[in-house]
């Protein structure tokens, strides 16, 4: 775990949206229900909710997902992210214990 990374994700008030709209992903991105969350949430669902640019959003997940902190899956043309928990139980371990 690379603390310097993580709180460079975390610096940011959109990456840090990120993160918590993928905490509860049924309730932020209702429109992807019919294809469901097994996978995550696509990156076009994440854009649109940002309301950024494609590459403004692709560089952000890039971020936070070389901080550890989600984790993606490509589906053909697609990616998809989720949040990676352990990561986070990690994190919280780390601010209790060292911080």
């Amino acid at each position: 775990m690379d603390q310097l990374e993580i709180f460079k994700a975390l610096s940011n008030k959109t990456r840090l949206q990120i993160l918590q709209w993928l905490k509860e992903p049924e309730l932020n991105f209702p429109d992807q229900e019919k294809y469901g969350f097994d996978n995550g949430v696509c990156v076009g669902q994440i854009q649109h909710k940002a309301g950024l640019t494609q590459s403004t959003v692709s560089e952000y997940l890039t971020i936070i997902q070389r901080a550890g902190l989600v984790t993606s899956t490509r589906v053909g043309q697609w990616t998809y992210y989720k949040r990676n928990e352990e990561a986070f139980a990690a994190l919280s371990k780390l601010v209790e214990s060292e911080l």
